[in-house]
């Protein structure tokens, strides 16, 4: 069932949203192959460290759209997430002429200015990679928030986190076994 701004869409793109709509997964060839870019990154924002964060972050985005054979993105990592009254702002996807798109992503809270929790922060992560994914991989002229759109969200976290991450362990600090 479409979302309800669905019918303020124009036919053509409501094409597009059905489309989004109808993949739900898209499938991380050998996911256990990110497990040490991933324990980099999780201890480094554990430790609030933003340069080693934005780094892991950019190292495991590079390795992700390598692997899914799709053009590559920079990412920046900011410390405290921008607040309004309309709520935080937790990750952003820009397109970019002449330069490769933008993923910025912050690794604070507005209100207490604390690290997310990594899952979090992952999670964020790959929903700005979902919209990279989804006009480079899969072709679609837009990259609308859709029930698939959030299917496919979940299943790349799914995937990454299935490779032996437990957020106990990710919050002590402690590498990861499977």
């Amino acid at each position: 069932m479409p979302f309800a701004y669905y019918r303020r869409l124009k036919p053509q793109q409501q094409k597009i949203y059905r489309k989004s709509d109808g993949i739900t997964s898209v499938i991380i060839p050998q996911p256990e192959r990110f497990h040490a870019l991933l324990q980099y990154l999780a201890q480094a924002l554990a430790r609030g460290d933003q340069r080693r964060t934005e780094e892991g972050t950019q190292a495991l985005v590079a390795a992700l759209l390598r692997v899914l054979g799709v053009p590559p993105v920079k990412v920046k990592v900011l410390e405290k997430r921008p607040s309004h009254r309309w709520g935080e702002l937790h990750g952003l996807y820009e397109q970019r002429r002449g330069s490769p798109p933008l993923i910025t992503v912050w690794m604070r809270t507005a209100k207490r200015i604390q690290v997310v929790a990594f899952k979090t922060f992952l999670r964020t992560l790959l929903h700005e990679v979902m919209h990279h994914l989804d006009y480079c991989l899969l072709d679609l002229a837009d990259s609308y928030h859709t029930e698939g759109f959030y299917k496919r969200e979940s299943s790349l976290l799914n995937q990454l986190w299935a490779v032996g991450f437990s957020g106990a362990a990710v919050a002590a600090g402690k590498k990861i076994s499977r």
